[in-house]
């Protein structure tokens, strides 16, 4: 037997193994940083004290319910101050943090020519100013120098001791940042009260800001009349700095001139000190120069604004090619294109009027070049700017702030979903993949070795991937992980059940594989491209959780393409090599022998009977829905709802309250006392805003977040009398404040959502009207609509509330029913150009034996899994689980009774013309 080349795809597969393995080394979920820290540490006595403190502070904390983790304050407090871990920490970290900021050794640099030490000093310069420190401040550090070298080495600790596999609020809490909206001026000076709109547009500013940070899902909404919450995933200390300066920026920036006798001025200014010239401002930047010393430019600027940023259409990054300084590229619109090329002619160096153009960002002078030639539509903002405050530049002036925001508070948060229902959620997760992993062992045998081997693998490169792109794993991205095993297990049962057909019309072992693989390919490829245009099209119109479930999806398609066709088959041919395979015998170990008999059932008889039930079952639900009520059909997520933060007088009931939290006691307590469902109740311990006094930081409070009342009720009342007087009378509660706070899905998350799923369907339609034919695509579309709409139908029967897991629940679906209803269809088509005699509805009827038991075992495992998350993943993720769970059953009903029936229909019984010519071209062949 002729044995088939493994070695590239074998080392093809071993790479990208090792690749995703590397993306979570040393830790998926991080590793104590103390010791990390210790394993950085030069051997001496200094240190040994510092890990000493160290260890009896972390101990302090773990003792704690729920237990903290070391703030840098604490790490601060143990090194001590004018400590320079510099002395203390190996050289190789230094140089890993650094890099170019390390000094030359001495000897290496007197050796050096004039120009070549220049060179090494701006390399210097710029590197220190990533940090902002001067070369000064590197040799011969004040106390505030001091600090921030520091403070860097311990963020690059923290970053090696972090897990490689970020968690999103709902699973690992984060940080909050709350933000007061400051209010605009008018003509004399008075603040104009902030507008619900202008809270709005803060909301969408902020969210494409931290959205491009990274695959993050903030939480984003209002509080109160003036604050926005900004909650972000658990990040590192460097981290929490570039998001709390993304919120700060406003954003506004000015082209404005320079005053036409500012050198004469600015000479006036330094020998009388008087700085009052009319319709100017005295401004200044500053530079440091290749001596490492810091250097001021001052310049009379007009006040008037001579170009509004207002009209930058985009703005991004670039490195000057000579120098490889990063520069601020921008476009202009049509109009401000047209002033400013009037602008620059009039004011360029050799004119009448040469003047400096100055570039003021919120309030600030960044930049003051001379205009060298005529500027049109595009143009660079040149200035001493390390990488990072070029992009913060570049991301605010894309998304410029219409009003000021303040950062008042800024605190550590508990995950969304509570501790109790991830414990739950996790283990019911697992239990599900377990339960797949064994189905497909003891169905497939050896077969199902490898569709395991391949599952693990799938998951193994999907979250390395994730770990690549510094994503955040979120219930929706975990959906979209569950709907990825799904499709993973259906590309190898389709193959399977392939292998089995060919067996069964008597071909050997190794050419049943062959024909097996290359039949199953169109399938899985249609299959998957149909998802994925779904998926891609959520990436690049979606956003927070819709976005992220795009992207987890996206590349869930990848790798299960790759696993399923690359991995399975190089270890089948593996085994053909090594005689494993081959001879009949062998086909008891791969259980794909052939099944004894096709069933024979006429799915088709009940289509019309079907069809109407379920659009009859789809305005039922809907219609109770809407009997019901906005209120009733809104969750927080979609409806806001109240916030109520309490005092507790009696601190040391503290931690009694946070042992009910953890456990999931209090909000199972509160549900029963005030027939609030216990899922719709967030519920944690504050206390410790960053930017308050240390006694304010301390003092311990109750937050309980629950859904506004219908009308009619006062659930705040309720909530507040019940945590007072019957669950905790002894600890002596007291409101604080109550505050209403905005959905999280906010109008413009749910109308980009809303395009998107539209826009899929739309690519959908014309991928398979051109890979299959119009009544084709026409059924699959409206399949799609069937699945969405019956499950979000037996949803409001049951009487729950739409929130934000349900989005990622609902694209689930859709990506689930595409996939279902393109393995009929294909059959369906392979059966049309074969010939099958009878008439379209037999040919139907036989596609759908045929595929029956893929059916069967695929929507069997996802259903599986999906069953252990809605059975023991708690009382949170109940109502996303239920969501899928329908979804699911009702997928595969509608690729039988929806999909298929439209198409039968649409041609009325009769088969397309199209497959009666793919027919006859065979026909004439075999006369031939």
């Amino acid at each position: 037997m002729e044995k088939k080349p493994i070695f590239g795809r074998f080392f093809l597969v071993a790479l990208i193994a090792a690749w995703a393995l590397w993306q979570w080394y040393p830790d998926p979920l991080g590793v104590d940083m103390v010791e990390v820290f210790r394993s950085k540490l030069k051997p001496e006595e200094k240190a040994e004290i510092i890990i000493a403190t160290l260890q009896e502070t972390q101990k302090e904390k773990e003792k704690k319910n729920p237990p903290e983790e070391l703030t840098l304050k604490d790490w601060q407090a143990a090194i001590g101050e004018g400590v320079d871990l510099r002395d203390l920490l190996t050289e190789k970290l230094q140089q890993q943090v650094f890099r170019d900021g390390m000094p030359v050794a001495k000897s290496k640099y007197d050796n050096l020519s004039p120009k070549e030490k220049e060179k090494s000093d701006t390399r210097r310069r710029r590197a220190l100013k990533r940090f902002n420190l001067s070369i000064n401040e590197w040799d011969s550090p004040d106390a505030e120098a001091l600090r921030k070298i520091n403070r860097e080495l311990l963020k690059r600790i923290e970053k090696e001791a972090s897990g490689k596999i970020r968690l999103g609020l709902d699973l690992s809490g984060g940080v909050q940042f709350v933000a007061k909206v400051q209010p605009k001026k008018d003509d004399e000076g008075k603040d104009i009260p902030v507008t619900e709109e202008q809270l709005s547009v803060a909301i969408e500013i902020l969210r494409e800001r931290v959205d491009g940070f990274g695959v993050a899902e903030p939480i984003i909404q209002t509080a109160g009349e003036d604050l926005v919450i900004v909650q972000v995933p658990a990040l590192s200390q460097s981290d929490r700095d570039k998001v709390q300066e993304l919120i700060k920026k406003v954003g506004k920036l000015d082209f404005r001139l320079s005053h036409r006798d500012s050198p004469s001025l600015i000479k006036e200014w330094r020998n009388s000190g008087n700085a009052r010239v009319r319709g100017a401002e005295l401004m200044e930047y500053e530079q440091e120069n290749t001596a490492g010393d810091k250097v001021k430019f001052q310049h009379f600027i007009e006040r008037k604004v001579a170009l509004s940023g207002s009209h930058i259409k985009h703005a991004s990054v670039q490195r000057n090619p000579l120098t490889q300084t990063p520069e601020i590229h921008f476009t202009l619109d049509a109009l401000g294109a047209t002033q400013f090329a009037k602008l620059t002619e009039k004011h360029k160096v050799g004119d009448d009027d040469p003047r400096l153009l100055s570039i003021v960002l919120d309030g600030k002078l960044i930049s003051a070049p001379n205009i060298q030639s005529r500027i049109h539509s595009r143009g660079q903002i040149t200035g001493d700017f390390t990488e990072a405050e070029a992009q913060s530049i570049a991301s605010s002036l894309n998304n410029p702030l219409e009003n000021p925001l303040e950062i008042i508070e800024m605190r550590d948060v508990d995950p969304s979903l509570g501790i109790d229902s991830i414990k739950k959620g996790l283990n019911a997760g697992i239990y599900g993949l377990i339960a797949v992993a064994v189905f497909m062992l003891i169905y497939y045998l050896l077969s199902g070795v490898m569709a395991n081997i391949a599952l693990a693998l799938n998951i193994l490169i999907l979250l390395g991937v994730l770990c690549w792109f510094d994503a955040a794993l979120t219930l929706p991205g975990i959906a979209g992980v569950v709907l990825t095993i799904g499709m993973a297990v259906d590309a190898n049962t389709l193959i399977y059940e392939r292998i089995r057909e060919e067996l069964n019309v008597g071909k050997s072992v190794k050419g049943a594989i062959k024909s097996g693989y290359d039949k199953a390919f169109g399938t899985i490829f249609d299959a998957n491209i149909t998802t994925m245009i779904a998926s891609v099209i959520l990436i690049y119109m979606g956003k927070g959780p819709v976005k992220g479930f795009g992207i987890t999806l996206t590349i869930g398609i990848i790798t299960s393409m790759f696993t399923a066709l690359v991995v399975t088959r190089v270890v089948m041919d593996a085994l053909v090599n090594w005689g494993v395979l081959g001879a009949d015998k062998t086909k008891r170990y791969l259980h794909l022998r052939p099944a004894a008999q096709l069933p024979k059932f006429d799915f088709l008889k009940y289509a019309k009977p079907a069809f109407i039930i379920s659009w009859l079952l789809i305005l039922a639900g809907f219609g109770y829905g809407l009997s019901q009520g906005k209120d009733k059909m809104l969750g927080v997520d979609f409806a806001g709802g109240n916030s109520l933060l309490m005092k507790i007088g009696k601190t040391d009931q503290t931690e009694k309250i946070e042992t009910a939290i953890a456990n999931g006691a209090l909000r199972q307590n509160l549900a029963a006392k005030t027939g609030i469902e216990a899922a719709k109740f967030q519920i944690e311990i504050r206390r410790s805003n960053q930017l308050a006094t240390d006694e304010e930081k301390q003092e311990p409070k109750l937050q309980v977040n629950f859904p506004i009342a219908p009308e009619g009720e006062d659930y705040a009342v309720v909530v507040e009398q019940t945590l007072k007087e019957e669950i905790y009378p002894e600890a002596e509660l007291t409101r604080d404040k109550l505050d209403k706070v905005g959905p999280t899905v906010s109008g413009e998350i749910q109308k980009s959502a809303g395009i998107a799923v539209l826009l899929a369907l739309f690519g959908i339609l014309i991928y398979v009207a051109f890979r299959y034919e119009y009544a084709f695509a026409i059924g699959a579309v409206i399949a799609i609509l069937h699945d969405v709409a019956m499950t979000g139908g037996w949803f409001f029967l049951t009487g729950r509330e739409l929130n934000a897991p349900i989005v990622a629940a609902a694209l689930t679906i859709i990506g689930f029913s595409i996939n279902d209803t393109i393995v009929i269809f294909d059959r369906i088509r392979e059966n049309l150009r074969m010939g099958t005699a009878g008439s379209f509805e037999d040919v139907m009827n036989h596609a759908l034996n045929q595929t029956l038991s893929r059916t069967i075992i695929t929507s069997g495992t996802t259903l599986l899994s999906t069953a252990t998350l809605y059975f023991f993943g708690g009382t949170v993720i109940n109502d996303f689980a239920f969501t899928f769970l329908v979804g699911v059953i009702t997928g595969t009903y509608s690729s039988i009774y929806i999909a298929c029936a439209i198409v039968l229909w649409w041609h009325k019984g009769k088969k397309p013309e199209l497959s009666m010519s793919a027919v006859t071209t065979e026909a004439a062949k075999a006369t031939t």
